[in-house]
């Protein structure tokens, strides 16, 4: 078939879907954008091409599109995709950046089109290896809460370590008993081995020592390998033509396999404006300067195990480990030296004291030792990776000692990505970027842990789109990126240079309008204070009285989005006692919990006030009376400390050009659209959304803002 006829079919498939759905009307902006999707990955060429023997350059293809509130954005995608990958034989890829949309797509979206569709598919949840329990793991710590001796295993980092040695003893007891628990529970079949569907999912430093990770994991050689929740999850990956899972795991598996080959699949990223922030956090590094006794145990380890394989390789661990012991000493005392004024001169409360190094550019003194740490910890790898190389070849002569193996293949596992980290850091740092080039972000932390001073290097690029452009859009053919807030101020550019495809001729872009009339359901209420909202302490003080006042005459849901801790500490603190009784705030509750009580007290007829920061102005779906007020209480600008935010903006204005209006504002733009997106989510909510912070009306860039929200009716009102 061409790829005109491919489309054309997969748009009837889509036709078809929407006819066969009770009760569904059809839609144009949604039928718009299944056009758009059908279009785009039936002219994508897939699979492996010989340019040497003369066949074409493969065409590459990708969608940017914009898709409203209410559009039903998961339809449009999901029925022209699958029915092009079931007809051209290859896989669809949905990538999401919330749990919570992957839960919809994988109980609610994709079963009830596989419904309806007349050719049968299978979909699969893929999730990092982290998420799931290892059982080997699990069984070691079933029986006593703890490595059997510290020269047999290790399954605790060294910070854990500690910690557990103040834990009292009714909660170890507590701990192995949870353990135990959990142990036989995956034993009758009771429970997947998956962390997410525990009634209660374990708090991190709980599920760590039991995770089932990459680096300490044997495979096939691995003796509990016939009962491995992963492995079992990973075959259903492989029997499915849809896959869903998340902007971290597709970023961090790059060339790993676990995915389908990006050339040979089509991929739809959804919420795709968390991509660009997904990139920066991925390819980040740091590294403890001060924690460093893992470093002896590894080099024990490595020279104990390596001897009983007799690899030559391990000679000079005990040079490299030394060195490595010695450099990152230096280094703590010479970043203390240069930068101890600074970060002790900064207050605690708010977490780690943080110094950034001006335009990236290190002190010399800091050079050398980071030349020495890198090629140190370059040759300790070489060595571990030649122990590991004997031991899979040991696992696969000798099947019946894989148990002893798999430990002495986790026991080295479990601390080496700590020495690939101090390799990326390491490197990472000392980029020199030449004149023109773009400098990575790098700074220095420092933070109190009981009586132990902790010094950590950091390190990262500050452009997304160059990263994700070298190592995504290098390998993708076909791709479709959506979410309802891809424009910023009205136009696409800035997402296209945040996400690496601005100039790619491959790509097009849409803009699909909601189907909602904002102007006769909602209003936007411009409420100003008399205060400048830069100043912080008398705008709060005056926004707080506003807000009080209007969510007393709150009668159902609402929902109160915060730009900082203290600013809802203040609010809260000046409740009065009537009304605490309505409010539930952001982290008093777990959320699940926090959003049942919520709507159990609409549902009985009862006000209610979420008070929230920035995970509440995304993703939270809350239509009708559950929401029928939005109070935002600043423009929500991005933190002013964020190092790499700060570095970035140094360098546009080095090459002379303005951070405010490049990047503060339209990055502010699509947060704004966000948070004002949680007010009308169905058409027949009826919603008001104010907004405090007078720079919105009063300031140019507040012009630029509001061209980015929906076309609410608008009502200017002032200061009380």
């Amino acid at each position: 078939m061409s790829s005109t006829e491919w489309a054309q079919a997969a748009l009837q498939s889509f036709d078809a879907v929407v006819s066969a759905t009770e009760g569904f009307r059809s839609r144009a902006g949604q039928r718009l954008m299944a056009e758009q999707v059908a279009r785009t990955f039936s002219s994508a060429t897939l699979g492996k091409v010989d340019e040497e023997s003369g066949e074409p350059a493969p065409t590459r293809s990708i969608a940017v599109i914009q898709a409203g509130t209410g559009v039903g954005k998961s339809l449009a995608y999901c029925a022209p995709a699958i029915a092009l990958a079931l007809a051209r034989g290859t896989r669809v890829l949905i990538s999401t950046a919330t749990v919570a949309l992957q839960e919809q797509l994988v109980n609610k979206d994709l079963p009830a089109l596989a419904a309806l569709m007349p050719q049968p598919f299978k979909f699969a949840l893929a999730k990092g290896r982290g998420r799931y329990v290892c059982k080997l793991k699990l069984d070691r710590l079933a029986g006593h809460g703890e490595a059997e001796e510290e020269g047999e295993d290790d399954l605790f980092a060294e910070e854990e370590a500690a910690a557990r040695a103040k834990r009292p003893r009714h909660e170890t007891e507590a701990r192995i008993q949870f353990y135990s628990t959990m142990s036989q529970t995956l034993a009758k079949g009771a429970w997947d081995g998956d962390r997410d569907s525990l009634d209660t999912p374990p708090e991190p430093e709980v599920w760590s020592p039991v995770a089932a990770e990459g680096a300490s994991c044997t495979g096939k050689h691995c003796p509990a390998f016939s009962q491995c929740t992963y492995y079992d999850k990973r075959k259903e990956l492989v029997g499915a033509q849809v896959i869903v899972a998340n902007h971290d795991l597709l970023l961090s598996s790059l060339g790993a396999r676990v995915l389908p080959e990006l050339d040979n699949c089509l991929l739809v990223l959804d919420e795709a404006h968390h991509l660009p922030s997904t990139a920066l956090d991925q390819f980040a590094c740091s590294m403890d300067l001060s924690r460093i006794t893992w470093i002896e145990r590894l080099s024990s380890r490595g020279l104990r195990i390596g001897a009983l394989l007799e690899v030559e390789e391990i000679a000079d661990i005990p040079k490299h480990s030394a060195q490595l012991r010695q450099t990152l000493q230096d280094l703590a005392r010479i970043v203390m030296d240069v930068y101890g004024a600074q970060l002790k001169s900064q207050p605690s409360a708010w977490g780690p004291a943080r110094v950034r190094v001006p335009r990236g550019e290190l002190p010399e003194q800091l050079i050398s030792p980071l030349g020495l740490l890198a090629a140190s910890a370059d040759g300790f790898l070489e060595a571990l990776r030649a122990i590991s190389k004997a031991l899979r070849a040991e696992m696969r002569d000798k099947p019946d000692e894989a148990k002893r193996l798999s430990t002495l293949y986790a026991q080295i596992g479990m601390l080496a990505p700590r020495l690939e980290e101090l390799h990326a850091t390491a490197q990472l740092l000392l980029q020199d970027a030449p004149e023109g080039a773009v400098p990575a972000a790098k700074w220095f932390t420092l933070e109190v842990d009981g009586d132990f001073i902790v010094v950590k290097a950091h390190a990262s690029p500050i452009l997304p789109g160059t990263t994700l452009r070298n190592h995504l859009w290098s390998a993708v053919r076909g791709a479709v990126l959506t979410s309802a807030t891809l424009t910023s101020c009205g136009h696409f550019d800035f997402f296209l240079r945040e996400a690496g495809l601005h100039g790619d001729e491959a790509t097009t872009t849409l803009e699909v309008p909601s189907p909602f009339n904002y102007a006769a359901q909602g209003t936007l209420i411009a409420a100003e204070t008399r205060a400048d909202p830069k100043n912080a302490a008398q705008f709060t003080t005056e926004m707080v009285d506003a807000l009080l006042h209007d969510i007393a005459r709150v009668e159902y849901g609402a929902l109160v989005l915060f730009t900082s801790r203290e600013q809802m500490r203040q609010a809260v603190d000046a409740l009065p006692t009537a009304m605490r009784s309505v409010v539930l705030v952001q982290n008093a509750l777990p959320r699940t919990q926090l959003l049942k009580r919520h709507r159990e007290r609409v549902e009985n007829g009862e006000p209610s006030v979420i008070f929230g920061m920035q995970s509440f102005g995304e993703g939270l779906d809350l239509p009708g009376r559950l929401c029928e007020s939005v109070f935002i209480t600043k423009l929500p600008f991005a933190p002013p400390d964020d190092p790499v935010g700060e570095a970035r903006a140094e360098w546009l204005r080095a090459v002379g050009r303005d951070p405010f209006s490049e990047l503060v504002v339209p990055a502010t733009a699509i947060r704004l659209a966000q948070w004002v997106g949680r007010a009308i989510r169905t058409e027949e909510d009826m919603a008001h959304v104010y907004c405090y912070d007078k720079r919105l009306t009063r300031t140019s860039y507040g012009q630029r803002l509001l061209k980015g929200l929906p076309p609410f009716a608008l009502e200017q009102r002032a200061p009380l």
